[in-house]
């Protein structure tokens, strides 16, 4: 049964870091945030994110979007300076046509810095992309 479900290759969907300035505290951040590079809108998008290392576990965080718009981004979270030294991992569940689909997304161990920023699919920041 199990070897009977099919989940397609995720494409046009992205997990990226966003370093962006907190005007409120005078600090920069780094913000989690889901592209829809797709021509179609993402339906029921659930991501689940933790870090760890050999030591270390976060919290297991739950997010859910109702309707992510074609060629569209949303904030998931704020990341905390303390979690970034570890790998970081989204896991990624929507429905694309009514077809679910699922991508584990992952930021290394200190891979999210200002010097690893580069341009985003729809985004008008720049940020770190998630393998």
């Amino acid at each position: 049964m199990k070897k009977d479900i099919k989940i397609p290759l995720v494409t046009g969907v992205f997990v990226a870091a966003v370093p962006e300035d907190n005007k409120e505290f005078s600090t920069r951040d780094w913000n989690a945030y889901i592209i829809n590079d797709k021509n179609v809108p993402l339906e029921m998008v659930l991501i689940v994110a933790r870090g760890h290392d050999s030591k270390d576990v976060t919290s297991v965080m739950r997010h859910s979007i109702k309707v992510l718009p074609a060629k569209s981004y949303a904030k998931i979270e704020f990341l905390y300076d303390e979690i970034l030294r570890l790998k970081n991992e989204f896991l990624v569940t929507y429905f694309e046509e009514d077809v679910m689909h699922e991508k584990r997304f992952f930021f290394e161990e200190n891979s999210v810095k200002e010097s690893a920023v580069e341009n985003l699919p729809v985004m008008p920041l720049r940020g770190v992309l998630a393998e």
